[in-house]
């Protein structure tokens, strides 16, 4: 299956969405329609920090990382947060979320990025691949719901 990478379109809402969708339901989240709208104008928004890559396959959006840039006070470079990865249960395991990464990586080079990383549960499936791309670290994540 041929996948290619490329940035998210206002015309690809359509087929964004039930990712998106799924995505929260991976995740037992039920989010409010106006962060999930917040969410597709920042992606789509040159100015906001935040953006979004999604696989395509035959015309069809199969996948989607959504990412934040940002600064960090080891690196004077743009660090990249991979805050959501994706991919369509029909396909996985064909190369889609390896496409993502491998995209976001060769991206990152491009840019002068420092760093890309992103936080998974213990027990997601989709570690298989991670482990390919590197190793777990050892840092524990505190979360403070304000």
């Amino acid at each position: 299956m041929a996948v290619t990478v490329r940035a998210l379109r206002e015309d690809d809402y359509a087929q964004w969405r039930p990712l998106w969708d799924g995505y929260t339901r991976f995740y037992d989240c039920v989010l409010d329609e106006s962060v999930t709208a917040a969410t597709w104008e920042r992606a789509l928004n040159p100015d906001s920090a935040m953006f979004c890559r999604v696989a395509e396959s035959e015309g069809r959006v199969i996948g989607f990382a959504l990412c934040i840039l940002h600064d960090g006070t080891w690196s004077t470079a743009p660090i990249c947060y991979l805050e959501d990865l994706f991919v369509d249960e029909n396909v996985r395991g064909a190369g889609t979320g390896q496409a993502l990464i491998a995209a976001l990586m060769e991206e990152g080079k491009r840019e002068g990025w420092s760093k890309l990383y992103w936080v998974t549960r213990e027990n997601n499936p989709a570690r298989k691949l991670y482990d390919r791309f590197g190793e777990a670290d050892d840092y524990v994540r505190y979360r403070i719901s304000l």
